[in-house]
């Protein structure tokens, strides 16, 4: 079983190292993935350097720009299909997801194709966020819910591990939007596909070191990017 994480990265030097060496000194086996949007401060360098330790398991993709959070997912996707990795996790740098929830992704993946680390599915459970952040991310997925009809308590997590099937299924010429709402529409095409979805209660913890690049216009998008899915012709690839 072949397993890969995939982590965005844009300006995390504060963060890289450590969760580069955090990941790599877990009992499960997983493979790492760094896409970087060309960050200016130097995080491609800093995961250059940790290659020389770990050079067959953390592999990076530098980007010109800074291209967006749904196209540097779709281009680890699309490294993982091409050199026969089994589990796709998602994840972010900032230890906002706790490395050791993983492994419960990857459990729930034996009898689920898409599992969620969901802040929302046993109550709230985050930890430091600015109550107007929270409210409009709670209240984001209880729109998307009532939008879709998606049984998902927490549509907007970054936090999934993927089968290799569902990624195979889904045309990722067909994602339209880029930002947050990236996160919804991957869940909503796997499920209108037929796979199933699970959710891992997990407790979401905010950013410490670095800063968050959640923005009034990756907000929009998702909001109104949702209010179109339902009238989407959703095919397998």
């Amino acid at each position: 079983m072949k397993r890969l994480i995939i982590i965005p990265t844009y300006n995390e030097r504060e963060n890289v190292v450590r969760m580069i060496r955090r990941l790599m000194a877990m009992d499960e086996c997983f493979d790492l993935l760094i896409v970087d949007d060309g960050s200016p401060d130097g995080t491609a360098e800093l995961v250059r350097g940790e290659q020389q330790h770990y050079a067959q398991r953390l592999h990076l993709i530098e980007r010109e720009g800074k291209l967006g959070l749904g196209t540097a997912y779709i281009c680890g996707f699309k490294f993982a299909l091409e050199r026969g990795y089994d589990r796709v996790f998602e994840m972010d740098c900032d230890f906002s997801h706790n490395p050791d929830d993983l492994s419960r992704l990857d459990a729930m993946l034996s009898d689920r194709d898409v599992a969620i680390g969901s802040r929302y599915s046993q109550g709230v459970n985050v930890v430091n966020w600015p109550m107007g952040r929270l409210l409009m991310s709670y209240f984001a997925s209880k729109y998307v819910r009532i939008v879709t009809r998606m049984p998902v308590c927490d549509a907007t997590a970054g936090f999934v591990a993927y089968r290799r099937e569902v990624l195979e299924a889904i045309d990722f010429d067909r994602v339209k939007m880029n930002g947050y709402g990236f996160q919804i529409e991957m869940k909503y095409t796997a499920w209108r596909l037929g796979f199933k979805l699970g959710e891992v209660s997990i407790i979401f913890i905010d950013r410490v070191e670095g800063t968050s690049k959640m923005s009034s216009g990756i907000f929009g998008e998702a909001f109104f990017g949702v209010m179109q899915l339902p009238f989407r012709s959703i095919k397998r690839k």
